[in-house]
């Protein structure tokens, strides 16, 4: 089966994202669905049976706890990004806080993920690749996104539509409007307590990928 491990989100979160996603620049492509929206912490890929228990077993021996270290920055390569590390490795697994604070995309030349940056996961991820470490790679460029749309395309929107002028002449380039309009989204203050992680299997069917909880991992 294909399995990765994800943090889900609160249905109230959900409903937040949804606004941002009605506000996006016209695209060719599509919006994530709301059931599907969540942030993969770790992909596994094609796993046997016997690799899944081994992987359930590892899981559970996931400790964190949380700290404040918000002066820290992220790179690797992706757009406009400042965010916080705020949990360390330590005693019981515990709950901790997350917040949506930008939105952006991979690549500015060719545009084909439009992402909001979740802060606060990279201790947990990295918790996940070390108990992992004896099955798997670790991640190399993590970096705590949702994937909010995929873009096949993008055009040009019309200088002035009120004219109704068929001949009317594109203003600019698409891909520079697009992300101009991309920044002048306001994003609110979103936060929202994580109090578990999961791991899940993906199928894939004519409708659209089906994920389903093999194991919950609370944080306490």
């Amino acid at each position: 089966m294909r399995a990765f491990i994800s943090l889900d989100l609160p249905a109230e979160i959900i409903k937040e994202i949804k606004k941002i996603q009605n506000a996006l620049p016209k695209f060719v492509g599509k919006k994530t669905e709301s059931e599907n929206l969540h942030l993969t912490l770790k992909f596994l890929g094609e796993v046997s049976e016997e690799k899944i228990e081994q992987i359930r077993e590892n899981l559970k021996k996931i400790k964190l706890s949380p700290r404040d270290d918000s002066s820290k920055d992220i790179q690797g390569g992706h757009e406009n990004l400042q965010a916080g590390d705020t949990a360390v490795p330590s005693g019981e697994p515990q709950k901790f806080q997350v917040s949506i604070d930008s939105i952006g995309v991979f690549s500015k030349k060719v545009i084909r993920i439009v992402w909001l940056h979740l802060t606060n996961c990279d201790a947990l991820q990295r918790e996940i690749d070390e108990k992992l470490s004896d099955l798997f790679g670790k991640e190399q460029r993590f970096m705590g996104h949702l994937t909010i749309a995929r873009v096949k395309n993008i055009k040009n929107s019309p200088r002035d539509d009120s004219s109704k002028d068929d001949t009317a002449v594109p203003s600019g380039e698409p891909k520079k409007e697009f992300l101009e309009k991309l920044k002048k989204i306001k994003i609110p203050k979103i936060n929202f307590m994580v109090e578990n992680f999961k791991l899940k299997s993906s199928t894939f069917k004519s409708e659209g990928p089906v994920y389903e909880d093999i194991e919950i991992y609370n944080l306490k």
